[in-house]
């Protein structure tokens, strides 16, 4: 592992937990509450914080692992939101659909999910471009 990933890797982490603080535990909350037989009780949650936070690290990881593997000589602006784009409809998308078939989720509420997270990626693909807005003009 080179420097520039372990620093975007810390970066995206941070970025990704707070923008997940932000679309769950602020933009959502209210809506969350009222779905107590679906999820733990906010007291119970906190004991497993531990695995949140594992899970943004995987997370951020892999999400700047793929962007470099793939980054190409183009603008890197573009090239940061078609990523998170892509990432969106891989993973965010599909999986609050297969939510709402499977768990008695309010379809509102995963039309928030979608649109608020699927900002996120976006904003968390233009995040990981910037930082290496260098290493796809040096590909030119």
């Amino acid at each position: 592992m080179n420097k520039n990933l372990i620093i975007a890797w810390i970066v995206l982490f941070f970025a990704w937990f707070i923008g997940s603080f932000v679309v769950h535990g602020v933009l959502l909350h209210s809506d969350y509450l009222q779905l107590t037989s679906l999820f733990r009780a906010e007291q119970d949650q906190q004991k497993y914080f531990p695995l949140m936070i594992l899970a943004h690290l995987i997370l951020s990881g892999a999400f700047v692992w793929i962007y470099v593997r793939g980054v190409e000589a183009k603008p890197w602006l573009a090239q940061g939101v078609r990523f998170g784009v892509a990432v969106a409809l891989l993973t965010i998308v599909p999986t609050y659909i297969i939510y709402f078939v499977v768990q008695p989720m309010p379809g509102g509420l995963v039309i928030k999910q979608i649109i608020f997270d699927g900002i996120l990626m976006v904003i968390l693909g233009a995040i990981v471009a910037w930082m290496y807005r260098d290493t796809a003009a040096a590909k030119v």
